[in-house]
């Protein structure tokens, strides 16, 4: 049986909704899922004026074990993300989650579990640039962690 993951990638182009909500659409999907993450004007008080995102050189393959796992524990019938690196303005979008299965019930918590688990294990990192001039990485490991 063909994988059901049709895209899990990393890269700098800005990410197109519609490539990949084409990349769900199928003749045997009934429902589709997207998680839509864009980059916000503020954290934690503090405005935002940019974001910096960096990707370990194995992201990629976390990436796509992590939308391989999402594919098998849900009846999808199809799976795709994508996650932007570089440099990031408010109102870009981040990251996108799509997922086609039968009924919307399956899409939707593929579409959860995967951004879930790809926010805890995939190894992204953002600086935040605030209004302020000040800025701050998130998301590093910490001394005992890979």
């Amino acid at each position: 049986m063909a994988s059901a993951v049709r895209e899990a990638s990393i890269g700098e182009a800005p990410i197109s909704v519609d490539r990949l909500l084409g990349q769900v659409r199928d003749p045997a999907v009934g429902g589709i899922a997207l998680f839509v993450g864009v980059v916000r004007d503020h954290d934690e008080g503090q405005g935002v004026r940019s974001l910096d995102y960096t990707a370990h050189p194995s992201a990629q393959a976390v990436l796509a074990a992590c939308a391989e796992r999402t594919a098998a524990a849900h009846d999808v019938v199809a799976l795709a993300v994508e996650h932007r690196v570089g440099h990031l303005e408010v109102g870009d979008l981040a990251v996108v989650v799509a997922a086609g299965a039968v009924h919307r019930a399956e899409a939707l918590a593929a579409c959860r579990q995967l951004i879930d688990d790809l926010k805890v294990e995939v190894p992204i990192w953002k600086q935040q640039l605030f209004s302020t001039g000040a800025a701050e990485w998130v998301g590093l490991p910490g001394p005992d962690e890979p």
